[in-house]
């Protein structure tokens, strides 16, 4: 990996993403963003992993984007560099064919909360803050806050934190369904590695494809969803391979309607 504040570590089927900054509460800058990007497609490249987990080095979690980032671009530059390449990192975060876990080790607040909304499944310690404080710095989310997070948690959960400035525990974040487990301070990163253990016993072309079905009844992915599982069936019929032979062989193809 080229920019070390993004660590990727292997242990058998399970890869953990570490944001690595903790000296800015882990916060994002644009070349962090890329080597998230980055990331994305070597674990997703790699056949061995099944499941990956999702945290941050030190006592946040994140802080989401550093403001000193982006504070001095353009409007237009803020608007597509900004917000719209980190719109589409943190999708391709969310979209990763495996399932995957955040181990919720400190704050996870504005664009952090994002980050932590890309999850599958969220695990805080007890001690961490959960908020959306955009509005106060006179700003909107702009890393799926106002789409995913409602999506996944529900409409009013996101007004509290966004329109209210309410800044949840993780005992409140528990209840709105917004973190799935509570752990003890300093065990996050260890349940999340429990927790993805038991998603890699279990069938992983199936998990690909609930994680997959899953998205589409939320409505979060219907189209680039349903096209992959219609290519997965498709490649693994006999018509597909006789299709693949024939236009080598220059010849016509011989359907049989093989499934």
């Amino acid at each position: 990996m080229a920019d070390e504040r993004i660590r990727i570590t292997i242990d058998g089927p399970i890869a953990t993403l570490t944001v690595a900054r903790p000296e800015k509460l882990n916060a994002f800058d644009i070349d962090m963003l890329k080597e998230l990007a980055a990331a994305c497609d070597a674990i997703e490249a790699n056949t061995a992993v099944r499941v990956a987990i999702l945290t941050g080095e030190g006592k946040a979690f994140s802080a989401g984007g550093d403001i000193r980032a982006w504070a001095g671009m353009e409007p237009n530059e803020f608007g597509h560099a900004w917000v719209r390449f980190g719109h589409r990192v943190f999708e391709r975060l969310a979209t990763l064919r495996m399932p995957l876990v955040a181990a919720i080790n400190g704050h996870a607040l504005g664009g952090g909360l994002e980050l932590a909304a890309a999850a599958d499944i969220r695990i805080a310690e007890s001690q961490v803050k959960i908020g959306l404080p955009e509005a106060g710095l006179g700003m909107v989310p702009g890393w799926s806050g106002t789409q995913r997070l409602v999506k996944r948690f529900g409409a009013q959960a996101v007004r509290r934190m966004l329109l209210g400035g309410e800044v949840l525990t993780a005992a409140e974040a528990a209840s709105l369904g917004v973190v799935d487990q509570i752990v003890e301070t300093g065990t996050s990163v260890q349940a999340a590695q429990d927790y993805a253990a038991r998603i890699a016993a279990r069938g992983p072309a199936a998990t690909e494809i609930s994680k997959l079905m899953i998205a589409v009844a939320n409505g979060e992915d219907n189209g680039s969803a349903v096209e992959a599982l219609g290519s997965i069936l498709v490649a693994k019929t006999g018509d597909l391979k006789e299709g693949v032979a024939a236009f080598t062989g220059k010849r016509p193809a011989e359907f049989k309607g093989e499934w």
